[in-house]
């Protein structure tokens, strides 16, 4: 058999496309090259080019973040502090050097102020902070959002971050101005020769904070932040005022100040004089740590033992725990933790998931509470019923965490409400670019049917572009939104809160949506969809409080779906619901004994009439009989209910507890006052949108 002769294999050298020689210009690289070329990658670089991770990722969003960052750590510094917070918040819009948009957003508290040492290190650097490794209830986590705010203003109009800090009236209060170093992750000081400005108290500060051109409200201590950026400001969903006004429902306690770019003021009165109940840090759970964590602690340790090692570094782990984890991993509870090796190591893993350990302590936690819930609910948002409830503590992962729900029902819809010049505003802001679009997702539960409607009672186009709406459309728009009920097409208003901060993007990636979804709304008296929200003026607000919420991104927009955080949702908001129903089911029967004592009414007087014609008796005498007799046959119209849902004169419904109810009339009263406040301010140069 011939032998084939082997085929001549081509130099990568002489080889190129088709068999033509490669390009001999061209360096290819080497093992040494590209060990040259390698170094390390600082957490503010990494995120001054991935800065939508961090909620930048589009100039309204950036303008909210901020604004969000900003008050967030305002509230939680009051709150360690002991002092109820009272928060100001001003944005304004700023000349830009190359047509963009841009706004200079200014937050300032009442708390207690910065050491001076600390403030570039807060400001100027990233992952910097003092949640992170503390198990307690915290807005903040990570210690990137503030610092982040003030690298997204100095990539975007290279102004620095502007801080004033203030410890006590009789000491000098500390101004600086700080940009963040990507490269090394560090603070850079541009003011006073990198060691900032000291305002000294008293009259000689307030001239050095005119001379300086320093924005400051006058308080004793405090502390305010000064942030120029490129952002894009819009009312309505997801906007800064949405944020605040949801702010405001959730932290009762907290009294807030805001002026928007176009010098409208709001201001949220607190409605609660007392700081909730401050939470207590914790020591992680066992159940709570992966293998590779408890390998990491075994090899930090301090302990000499393996049983002090459980029993000072978990928490629930008392010494009869410690020993029984020892005796499943099968090693003695006097070894030394820095000489356990990788198969001990998970050994103790698994024992540690085998053995029966109490749950976390829940004191780590600061609920908002129903009697809150409702005075927030019933502050912000119309309607005519209110209901709360609080789940018990339960855990996920070893992390302790609980639900609460709080609901309003009736009112009217953002689109009843809103005035034909704030309509015009909002058009005028959009980028939607078509009209349905416009209105579906600038009103809050307004659905795409209803949409519809009040676009085909305005006799206007679904998909023409909002811009090009001419002032005669806008009329005929705003009177349509005024008249047509939008109410069955109207769907449920879902307010999401994370340790007291709302939750305004990702809504349907969100643990909480979803369980508002898949809960069976239809028994409870609402109109539902299989998979879809239910349809009514229902405004229903879900907070989840927890020492770790298990956010899907580091923007903290969505909580992930774990099993036991969805179980405890779905209790919480078949507790609410069960009341709703119980409240519309009675409404509509009073409704169903009214109509028919209005059929009675209608012909007893001919009946009385008739009757006495035959027998010759008395005719007013036979109709109050025929009277009395019509309304103890209908007594159920004539129930009024008290503002816990007890009927006044009857015991039959029980509402329970945390139920608030609102006369009807009292209802649309308090809307239209809402309605005549924002058109007086409106005609003053104050109006605003909701």
């Amino acid at each position: 058999m011939a032998r084939k002769k082997p085929r001549k294999s081509v130099s990568p050298r002489k080889a190129g496309k088709g068999g033509a020689p490669p390009d001999r210009r061209r360096r290819w690289a080497t093992a040494q090259s590209i060990a040259a070329s390698q170094r390390d990658i600082s957490v503010s670089e990494f995120f001054a080019k991935n800065r939508h991770l961090l909620g930048f990722d589009n100039p309204r969003k950036a303008l909210l973040t901020t604004v969000k960052e900003a008050v967030d750590n305002a509230i939680d510094a009051c709150e360690e502090a002991g002092i109820l917070p009272e928060i100001w918040v001003h944005t304004r819009r700023v000349e830009g050097g190359n047509g963009q948009d841009r706004f200079q957003v200014g937050v300032q508290d009442n708390g207690p102020g910065i050491l001076k040492k600390q403030i570039p290190l807060i400001f100027g650097k990233l992952l910097y902070g003092s949640k992170f490794h503390r198990l307690r209830m915290s807005r903040g986590q990570q210690g990137i959002g503030i610092s982040a705010a003030g690298m997204y203003g100095l990539l975007t109009t290279g102004k620095p971050v502007k801080i004033m800090s203030k410890v006590s009236v009789r000491k000098p209060a500390h101004y600086y101005e700080i940009q963040i170093d990507t490269k090394r992750n560090r603070p850079e000081i541009v003011n006073g020769r990198g060691e900032g400005k000291e305002i000294p108290p008293g009259t000689r500060g307030e001239k050095a904070i005119e001379k300086h051109g320093i924005e400051w409200i006058e308080s004793n201590h405090g502390t305010r932040v000064t942030i120029e950026l490129e952002a894009k400001y819009q009312r309505g969903r997801g906007s800064v005022d949405e944020y605040l006004e949801q702010t405001a429902i959730a932290n009762p306690h907290v009294a807030l100040h805001y002026v928007d770019p176009d010098d409208n003021k709001r201001d949220y009165e607190a409605v609660a004089e007392r700081l909730p109940p401050e939470p207590r840090e914790i020591k992680p759970h066992p159940y709570g740590i992966e293998l590779g964590m408890l390998v990491a602690m075994l090899k930090n340790t301090k302990a000499p033992t393996i049983s002090q090692f459980l029993t000072k570094s978990f928490s629930r782990v008392s010494p009869a725990v410690a020993r029984r984890i020892c005796e499943g991993a099968e090693i003695s509870t006097r070894a030394n933790p820095k000489r356990i090796g990788r198969r001990e190591a998970d050994a103790v893993y698994q024992a540690i998931q085998q053995t029966k350990i109490k749950a976390p302590s829940t004191d780590c936690i600061s609920p908002i509470g129903e009697e809150l819930i409702l005075k927030g609910l019933h502050q912000v948002v119309p309607g005519e019923f209110y209901a709360a409830a609080t789940r018990p503590p339960a855990v996920y992962r070893g992390n302790p965490f609980q639900i609460e729900v709080g609901l309003a029902y009736g009112g009217g819809s953002t689109a009843h409400r809103i005035s034909r010049d704030a309509l015009a505003d909002l058009i005028e802001e959009t980028d939607s670019r078509t009209l349905r679009q416009f209105l579906a997702m600038t009103f809050d539960g307004l659905g795409t049917d209803a949409a519809d409607r009040i676009i085909k009672e305005a006799d206007l186009k679904t998909r023409m572009a909002p811009r090009n709406l001419k002032t005669k459309d806008v009329d005929l728009l705003h009177h349509a939104m005024q008249n047509v009920n939008v109410h069955d097409g109207q769907s449920m208003t879902v307010l999401r809160y994370a340790n007291r901060v709302p939750l305004q993007f990702q809504a349907g990636g969100c643990a909480i949506t979803q369980t508002v979804m898949s809960t069976n709304w239809r028994s409870y008296g609402l109109a539902q969809s299989r998979g879809q929200l239910p349809r009514g003026p229902v405004t229903i607000m879900v907070h989840m409080g927890s020492v770790w919420v298990p956010f899907t991104s580091e923007s903290k927009e969505a909580i992930a779906s774990y099993p036991e955080i969805q179980k405890e949702l779905r209790l919480a908001l078949q507790a609410v619901g069960r009341k709703l129903g119980m409240y519309l089911r009675r409404r509509k029967r009073v409704k169903h004994e009214g109509d028919r004592r209005a059929v009675f009414m209608r012909y007893l007087r001919e009946v009385a009439g008739a009757v006495s014609q035959i027998n010759r008796t008395d005719e007013e005498k036979l109709y109050g009989q025929l009277l009395k007799v019509a309304r103890k046959k209908t007594a159920e119209a004539d129930v009024r209910l008290d503002d816990r849902g007890r009927p006044i004169d009857e015991d039959e419904l029980d509402l329970g507890e945390n139920v608030l109810i609102v006369d009807p009339s009292e209802a649309a009263e308090a809307l239209a006052e809402k309605i005549r406040e924002q058109k007086d301010e409106n005609n003053n140069g104050q109006g605003r949108l909701f």
